[in-house]
């Protein structure tokens, strides 16, 4: 129990951040801002929102509290619905920008669950990245730094993707991403998930 509280605390913090990223956007709000405006108060500690949830343990340990007490486990319910719709909202955005093109050159940037491994168990962005080629949305360029080849995709690097992309989609913020810039990209679309391209 002990286990499965602690990864359903992160899960509820993360979906608070998540959720605060769906209202800025609509807002017109920098999310990233915004959380660091009011992480300045001693007692305020928001993380940062994504793509969504991953891994073998915070997507998933939740539901075995959800699964013994519903009742009682509506908060812990609703973040994981907030966490899980979250690469839905992502794949909405790409769509929307992806209707000015014909067949965009979208470079979907990370595969794992989180930064800088190579672990790619229940990764929003791989879930986001599949939708985007089993929906046909444009032609995907797909770069993963942390793994040497997939089965479902043909990997190619960070040089190779962005003088062809018209979208860059940043779903993972590995260090080899961090470096960047809006400047460097503007004749492109960007979607930053990560809030890492400044």
């Amino acid at each position: 129990m002990a286990k499965v509280t602690e990864n359903s605390f992160r899960d509820v913090n993360i979906a608070f951040a998540n959720e605060l990223s769906l209202i800025c956007d609509e807002e017109g709000v920098n999310v990233w801002e915004l959380i660091q405006l009011a992480n300045r108060h001693p007692r305020v500690n928001i993380l940062q929102p994504g793509p969504g949830v991953g891994g073998h343990c915070i997507a998933v340990d939740p539901w075995f509290i959800v699964a013994r007490n519903p009742k009682q486990a509506k908060l812990i319910r609703t973040a994981r619905d907030v966490n899980d719709g979250k690469p839905l909202w992502v794949i909405d955005k790409v769509k929307a920008r992806a209707e000015k093109f014909k067949h965009p050159v979208i470079a979907c940037l990370g595969l794992t669950f989180k930064a800088d491994i190579d672990d790619l168990r229940e990764s929003p962005a791989m879930g986001i990245v599949r939708k985007l080629k089993e929906e046909n949305i444009g032609n995907l360029l797909v770069c993963e730094p942390n793994i040497e080849s997939h089965d479902e995709f043909e990997l190619v690097n960070l040089e190779q993707a962005l003088p062809l992309a018209d979208i860059i989609l940043l779903l993972v913020d590995h260090k080899q991403f961090r470096t960047l810039k809006a400047a460097d990209l503007k004749e492109k679309i960007v979607i930053d998930t990560r809030g890492i391209i400044k």
